[in-house]
């Protein structure tokens, strides 16, 4: 007889507990903005924009898909991803697809249109590929983890080229994907001077992408010196001011964390009250996406922002549980896989919201508006899930 599973029921109902605070959230963040936006507006891909219920409906309809994804992935066994046929191919199709992108999608690079309003994100199903490609390679390499030629060498050029690929649109996504291959080479046994070498060439690589972005670079030069004061003192003509300030979209890009953080304080200990919330209302941009955890931190105050950390501590600690307790290498990479995209990315929206870093584009797990992340992340925690029921 097989082994009779468990469902690790800690991680699967604060899942769907999460997932429907979404929504709930959601729909409290962007129902002004979907009823006002016009037609034209960036956000509206949709002739149909003027239904307070539009945004939280069209989530509504990826939530459901993506949680039937979670289900079949759960039930299904990971063992099962443990091929190359699986992580090669899959890391193939998702390479594929960004290079597509940066063609189809000549303006931003992000999006492959599929119909009508609808669309996906290529560098968000890189998370989920990424994870199971890595997951199998060290696990089949574990023996030779140092072995510069023939472990190091592949996996870095792999690596590599999607960070690289997913980097031109999206800096927040390679950063989460890069510290998930970080974090399992280095529980996998790579030697320190490996290490020292990778953070080398990592940190290069993310100061090459802020450089060459001039709107990139203008976002953490504001961040840290507002008013240029710094810069001023060996640039008195103010040259490199204003050519930062050309490449930006807004005279004052720390515009959007100044309302965050406005949102945030206003709410105090227990908040003004769902759906009550002043800032959403087009005092804060991208109040429904990247900057949700503003409008909780407003609207249920320090309960309600607590109340995600906690939700994100489960899911970090279930899947460390996970991680510790399998048999098996595959099965260990990839909880650790799943829990370290999961928290990272958490962890950066909640830090750029609450001001501890520059403003960066990245969605909030399971909460912020946007089907693609939202269903490359049910369909991780379907791998974790599946995993921590076999961890026992």
């Amino acid at each position: 007889m097989g082994q009779q599973l468990k469902t690790d029921w800690t991680l699967f109902g604060t899942v769907l507990v999460m997932v429907v605070f979404g929504l709930l959230i959601l729909y409290s963040a962007s129902s002004i903005t979907a009823a006002v936006k016009p037609a034209e507006s960036a956000v509206n891909l949709d002739p149909h924009f003027e239904s307070s219920l539009h945004i939280v409906t069209r989530q509504l309809g990826w939530a459901l898909v993506a949680i039937i994804v979670m289900m079949t992935l759960k039930r299904t066994d990971y063992r099962r991803f443990q091929t190359p046929t699986v992580a090669f191919g899959a890391i193939g199709v998702v390479m594929m697809l960004l290079i597509a992108v940066y063609f189809l999608d000549a303006k931003s690079h992000r999006w492959l249109r599929l119909t009508g309003p609808f669309g996906v994100q290529p560098s968000e199903l890189a998370k989920p590929a990424l994870v199971v490609f890595l997951a199998f390679f060290v696990t089949w390499r574990r023996r030779a983890i140092n072995n510069a030629r023939y472990t190091l060498a592949p996996a870095a050029l792999a690596v590599g080229l999607v960070i690289l690929l997913v980097v031109v649109p999206d800096l927040g996504t390679a950063v989460v994907l890069g510290a998930v291959a970080a974090v399992i080479f280095f529980v996998a046994g790579l030697e320190w001077r490996y290490v020292t070498i990778a953070a080398a060439v990592a940190s290069v690589g993310v100061v090459l992408c802020i450089v060459m972005s001039p709107y990139r670079l203008a976002r953490v030069v504001k961040f840290f010196d507002p008013q240029f004061s710094f810069i001023s003192r060996f640039d008195p003509q103010g040259n490199i001011k204003a050519q930062m300030e050309k490449s930006l979209a807004t005279r004052d890009t720390n515009y959007q964390l100044q309302q965050s953080q406005i949102a945030v304080g206003a709410g105090g200990p227990t908040g003004v009250g769902l759906g009550d919330g002043r800032q959403k209302l087009m005092y804060l941009p991208e109040a429904h996406t990247d900057f949700i955890y503003a409008v909780v931190g407003e609207e249920l105050g320090l309960f309600g922002t607590v109340g995600l950390l906690i939700g994100f501590g489960l899911i970090f600690w279930r899947g460390l549980r996970a991680t510790v307790r399998m048999t098996d290498d595959f099965g260990r990479y990839l909880a650790l896989g799943v829990t370290v995209v999961i928290v990272v990315q958490g962890f950066i929206n909640m830090s750029v919201v609450l001001g501890m870093m520059p403003t960066k584009g990245i969605p909030l797990p399971m909460i912020s508006y946007g089907g693609s992340s939202l269903l490359s992340t049910l369909a991780l925690l379907g791998i974790l899930m599946n995993v921590s029921e076999h961890a026992g």
